[in-house]
């Protein structure tokens, strides 16, 4: 059975990617969580990964590092991964890959943090940018290959690799330009291994100082809805 290595689900975007695919694909999988709440968290993942991050992958002896290296080794070896039909499944590669290596702004100024809302203090061109980008992204999708999932019928890696993006909208309060995106966002909110995801980010009593710091200066604090944090040994 495989291992996956993921770390804060309050924080972490890049851990829910290959954690929803493999619950979405009902891929049996054992989980560890690493948290980055203190100084010791880099020495962790340098420990179990080469770059010192997660999510991580383990098969056996064989350990695959980065969300979408892991995406690409689960769709080697089982089916659902990416569409079947071709041009369906170019078109959410590079929609994936567009997101594991854009939407610089978007990540900047509206960090996931899955139990505050906020109100955002600045709307900057950047950020308004990649809103756009991603409205007209997911309107074509949906479009084109007729939903109700970014590539078809079925949830496959493309929608894992927007997913994050769902929370960062509810987070801050954001919505798209195109109707079908805000509504493609709700499906996401309400798949269930996302609502376990985030009910689970919720009851974590640990916080990241760097992660709160960043959300602070993005936003106003309008409810934290997570338990407490942890005080004391």
């Amino acid at each position: 059975m495989y291992t996956l290595h993921i770390a804060n689900r309050n924080y972490s975007s890049w851990s829910l990617r290959p954690w929803l695919l493999l619950r979405m694909l009902e891929i049996p999988f054992a989980e560890q969580l690493l948290p980055f709440h203190d100084t010791a968290a880099w020495q962790r993942f340098r420990a179990l990964s080469p770059a010192g991050t997660v999510p991580a992958l383990e098969d056996g002896d064989l350990l695959v590092w980065d969300s979408l290296a892991i995406t690409e080794y689960l769709a080697e070896r089982h089916p659902g991964v990416w569409p079947q039909d071709p041009q369906a499944r170019a078109w959410a590669r590079s929609a994936a890959a567009e997101m594991h290596a854009g939407f610089g702004e978007l990540r900047n100024r509206c960090s996931m943090n899955c139990g505050m809302r906020l109100r955002l203090r600045e709307m900057t061109p950047g950020l308004q940018r990649d809103l756009d980008r991603i409205s007209a992204l997911w309107s074509e999708g949906l479009a084109r290959f007729g939903g109700p999932f970014l590539a078809g019928a079925q949830f496959t890696a493309v929608d894992a690799f927007y997913a994050p993006v769902a929370f960062r909208l509810q987070g801050f309060g954001l919505e798209l330009a195109d109707a079908a995106a805000n509504a493609y966002a709700q499906r996401l909110l309400q798949l269930a291994p996302m609502r376990h995801w985030y009910e689970q980010a919720l009851a974590e009593d640990f916080r990241e100082a760097a992660h709160e710091a960043d959300m602070a200066h993005s936003g106003e604090l309008l409810q934290d809805l997570r338990v407490p944090e942890r005080t004391g040994g």
